[in-house]
């Protein structure tokens, strides 16, 4: 047996000895589960009650609200899920047919997707080991090196000849990104930057919330996000003709009337129901608990991880607050090897860790794309894993509708 497996060996345990002493004993620990503890059930039967669970409703306006304050946006759209609220961000900030736009090679595929939405190409680029994001530095040398300007001022893309009109940029795991120089690049480049915030709800790069940094950022309030809204997402712009344009699109188009239907173009059914937005009120009202869990269950981790040889216990950027969405753990690159051994050990024994997504330009609807030199996120996603994250592993199981039945059913 070399010493390369007896490490390997050694590293899977010391994990698993720091995993248990972590999280709270149970049969099995999900990467991450969402968490009901407020007035969920009091919001959603109250929805019930008025007959509005459609694309209508107060409580899509209240949601609206409330996150608009909570991230000192001046405008939340409140969308279906955050793949449309990327889809719209792209339409209304001019990317069109054969556009290339710039997208982080490290990603889930939803970015790339709502790129392809636009019959636009996503141009894969490398990320920055400090945040885990679109690399600035190494972006504007790629795009000095391919670009020229045409007459108009648009960078075009010697190689295929296609305008480069955008930058969307993923606050992976909940990190902040390193907006000024991003904003800096797309500048030099004449690129609209679009904020993939779907994971950082709550985080902020120097004081300011992300998603509201760039000309426009998405959200995403599905299951497995910080807060949910079951499916949900939401467009944040400071603009308020962005903010017009969005509303508009993504309730198809209807000119506003007492009974008439007229649209004046074709528009999209991206509404949020009634229904999301009341759980999605119940739960953004418990998101400072929330996020103070996150941030208590990251610093059990570093510190439990800082014991162990070989790995990496991922922490914000010296600029930045994060949500810790996921925490991340990063396996030295002697060992990674044996990444996939560790996470059969530990999902067989109820830990449910993840490697990162599969990296863009490997997925067969995505070869052809252009991109950079992606060395760092080649060398990252071979040895990053994510950690259980759930909210309930720091503050306990929230209430469910059975755990309300049998505690009625006791106290009568």
């Amino acid at each position: 047996m070399n010493s390369n497996t007896l490490d390997s060996q050694r590293i899977i345990q010391e994990i698993i000895e720091c995993l248990n002493e972590v999280i709270p004993p149970a049969d099995s620990v999900p990467l991450h589960e969402p968490f009901f503890g407020g007035e969920e059930w009091d919001c959603l039967r109250e929805c019930l009650s008025s007959g509005f669970v459609s694309s209508i409703g107060p409580f899509v306006d209240t949601f609206e609200k409330k996150l608009a304050v909570f991230t000192g946006a001046r405008y939340a759209i409140a969308v279906v899920n955050g793949t449309s609220a990327l889809h719209i961000s792209l339409k209304i900030s001019g990317v069109k047919e054969h556009d290339e736009v710039i997208v982080p090679a490290m990603t889930f595929v939803a970015t790339a997707n709502a790129v392809t939405y636009c019959n636009a190409t996503p141009h894969f680029a490398d990320i920055s080991s400090e945040t885990l994001c679109l690399d600035p530095e190494k972006l504007r040398e790629h795009l000095a090196g391919i670009v020229k300007k045409n007459p108009d001022g648009d960078s075009i893309n010697r190689k295929t000849g296609q305008r480069i009109k955008a930058v969307v940029v993923v606050h992976s795991f909940g990190h902040p990104a390193e907006m000024e120089k991003l904003l800096s690049v797309c500048t030099e480049f004449n690129l609209a930057l679009i904020e993939d915030a779907a994971e950082s709800l709550g985080s902020y790069y120097k004081g300011q919330h992300t998603g509201t940094i760039g000309s426009l950022g998405t959200l995403s309030f599905n299951g497995n996000k910080i807060i949910t809204t079951g499916g949900g997402g939401a467009i944040l712009t400071n603009d308020p003709f962005l903010a017009q344009t969005a509303k508009h699109l993504t309730t198809t188009a209807k000119i506003p009337h007492p009974w008439r239907f007229f649209h004046d173009q074709a528009g999209y059914n991206y509404r949020m129901p009634n229904l999301n937005a009341a759980l999605g009120c119940a739960q953004l009202d418990q998101l400072p608990k929330f996020l103070a869990a996150k941030r208590a269950l990251a610093a059990k981790y570093s510190s439990a991880f800082e014991r162990v040889k070989g790995v990496t216990f991922f922490l914000e950027p010296s600029f930045a607050t994060s949500n810790y969405w996921l925490n991340a753990l990063l396996i030295d690159p002697a060992l990674a090897h044996n990444r996939d051994g560790l996470l059969d050990t530990c999902n067989q024994l109820g830990f449910k860790l993840r490697p990162a997504w599969e990296l863009m330009h490997t997925l067969p609807m995505y070869t052809h794309c252009p991109r950079m030199d992606l060395s760092t996120a080649e060398n990252t996603v071979r040895r990053l894993i994510n950690l259980p994250s759930s909210v309930s592993l720091m503050i306990g199981p929230g209430t469910t509708a059975p755990q309300l039945e049998r505690r009625s059913a006791k106290e009568n």
